[in-house]
Formats: structure tokens, sequence, C-alpha cells
């Protein structure tokens, strides 16, 4: 008799699109408040919620032209939920539209947040 264990399934539900604009500001006027006022606080904040180091954001504010940690993070959110995009695209985004950028990835966080479930296995 052969028994197997259920293998585990990840289904991705939603749109292959951003689910609100990168000018959603009304979306949550509180957030972007926020943002706009402290975008350092909130950028560590938002990175700590996706599960990245907490303090990664303040590494654009001490690199160059472009912002590589909203950069790869605006990346990483569009591979993890399946939004289509280029890097090219998010490039300009996060050089010229960097507190845009980052109140849209908090708005799609919550929008298509998970609940994590762990899976422990039993030996036997």
């Amino acid at each position: 008799m052969v028994v197997t264990q259920p293998q585990p399934v990840m289904y991705v539900q939603g749109s292959d699109e951003w689910s609100s604009g990168l000018f959603d500001f009304c979306e949550n006027v509180p957030e972007c408040l926020f943002a706009y006022f402290c975008l350092p606080c909130f950028a560590c904040k938002t990175s700590r919620d996706y599960g990245e180091n907490l303090c990664l954001p303040l590494a654009d504010w001490v690199s160059g032209m472009i912002p590589p940690a909203t950069m790869s993070m605006r990346v990483s959110m569009r591979h993890r939920y399946g939004i289509t995009g280029t890097m090219c695209n998010d490039c300009v985004l996060s050089t010229f539209c960097v507190s845009c950028v980052w109140c849209q990835m908090s708005r799609e966080m919550k929008k298509r947040a998970l609940p994590v479930v762990m899976v422990a296995t039993k030996n036997v």
C-alpha cells in the first residue's frame, strides 16, 4: 500500500494588474499623508510588513539616483502577486515617483493579503 501526502497547492487569485493606480491617494488618505510627511519611516514600515528588513529602504537615501530598495521591492511585489510590468517601468516610477510607489505597494499588500499558514509535518 502506497500512501502519499497531499502536495501544497498555491492559488494565485486576483488580477495581473495593480489593484490601485499610482495616484489613487484617496483610497487611504492617512497612509498617504504619512508617506508624504515622513517617507523614510513609511518605507521602513511597509518594507517590514512585506517581510523584508526594516532598514532596507534606508539604502535609497544613501545611494545615487535610482533608489535600489524601492525598485527591488516593486519588482519583487510584481513577481509575488503576478502583476504584469517591466523593470524599465519600475525603474522610472521608483526614481521619479518614490512616495507614490511606496503608497501603491502598501495598498497592494493590504488588498492582496493572504493569511500565512504554518504547516508542520509529523515524522512517522
